[in-house]
């Protein structure tokens, strides 16, 4: 099975060069992996799996699978001779078509015998769990067997690729986390190449092998889900990724080996990993998870001092809002069985080993992760 390949990929919507949805993108899908297009609502994941399924040309750049040429501003191969399948949010199943004839759609148009069509539906409806669903309507449905359907049409045609562009939004959460159980299944069963599209971060982490993340049209980083989460390449990614809290400092020193010596605004000083080089005296973001934070009793030695604004139970977690004695806010999630009361004083403990810093500079914190 052959590699994506894209190189230099850009498509703008009117004439507003400014208003590029994809710009300049570039990325590498292995064969047999599960990568995830991720990011928030006009960030370009859409368009560039419209762009790697043929709907679309490019203004600027290639696609390539393997060493065929599929995309690049003159040529566009069209997405039926793609060997790709595509799976849309809204299932797109024909509401008048049993599941059998609904799965058998594209064989018939490939004018496959009537044997080989049976086995080859049979084997898809048994991928996807639907065994014995073959002459159900879609009414006659729940909402995860519909989309069900339409994953077995696309697995049907044995796609070498499947596209799939937000296929759970529409489920409720209970059935959302049970399909996203059974498509990484689906995808290690087949070892078909899966390019997902979602908005959602923990869908992504839970079914990636890669997740590339994108932010007005831009690539920001490319990597495992761990690296995503653990080392963000950039403070739009630290963000966007779950719950960050971004603490204002400055670097008094850095040391050989990438380590800088930096200071909040309380005056505490912590040595932190960094990837670059950092300037003495420059203003930082200290970026820390709240799972990276621990609550103490509160000593007269605490290097920082905080009040617990607030407290949320979640069940398997307490979550808390915490002000530290320069007055800033801090969210921080903690074991429920270490209980804080609201208003009580407290020290409050940063792990720097997971901690990244950015580089506020002149832009206010749009700076690349240092």
């Amino acid at each position: 099975m052959s590699a994506i390949a894209i190189r230099g990929l850009s498509k703008t919507y009117g004439r507003d060069d400014s208003a590029a949805a994809v710009s300049d993108l570039s990325l590498d899908i292995a064969p047999n992996q599960f990568v995830t297009l991720l990011g928030p609502s006009g960030c370009g994941k859409t368009t560039t799996l419209r762009l790697i399924a043929g709907f679309m040309a490019p203004d600027a750049g290639t696609i390539h699978v393997g060493e065929r040429l599929l995309s690049s501003p003159g040529h566009v191969v069209p997405p039926e001779e793609r060997a790709m399948g595509m799976v849309f949010q809204n299932y797109a199943v024909w509401p008048h078509k049993t599941v059998y004839e609904n799965v058998a759609f594209g064989l018939k148009l490939r004018r496959l015998a009537a044997v080989d069509t049976t086995a080859r539906v049979t084997s898809a409806l048994e991928l996807v769990n639907l065994s014995g669903y073959e002459r159900r309507l879609p009414n006659e449905l729940s909402g995860g067997q519909q989309q069900r359907v339409a994953l077995a049409r696309s697995l049907v045609v044995e796609p070498q690729i499947l596209l799939l562009d937000e296929p759970l939004s529409n489920l409720d959460a209970k059935l959302r986390e049970r399909m996203r159980s059974e498509l990484k299944q689906l995808q290690r069963r087949t070892g078909i190449t899966f390019v997902y599209v979602t908005h959602d971060q923990a869908e992504a982490l839970a079914l990636s092998d890669r997740i590339a993340v994108m932010h007005e049209g831009r690539l920001q980083q490319f990597g495992s889900p761990q690296d995503v989460y653990r080392k963000p390449a950039t403070r739009v990614v630290a963000d966007f990724m779950g719950i960050i809290n971004l603490i204002p400092g400055k670097v008094i020193e850095f040391r050989e080996g990438k380590f800088a010596v930096i200071a909040l605004q309380n005056g505490s000083t912590y040595e932190v990993a960094v990837e670059t080089a950092v300037a003495p005296d420059s203003m930082i973001e200290l970026a820390v998870r709240p799972e990276d934070i621990r609550l103490a009793p509160l000593k007269p030695e605490a290097k920082n001092k905080a009040r617990i604004a607030d407290r949320t139970f979640l069940g398997n977690v307490m979550e808390y809002v915490v002000s530290l004695d320069d007055g800033t806010p801090l969210r921080v999630q903690a074991n429920p069985r270490d209980e804080f009361a609201v208003g009580e004083a407290v020290e409050v403990i940063f792990d720097t080993m997971h901690a990244a810093v950015f580089d506020i500079g002149a832009g206010g914190g749009s700076g690349s992760r240092t």
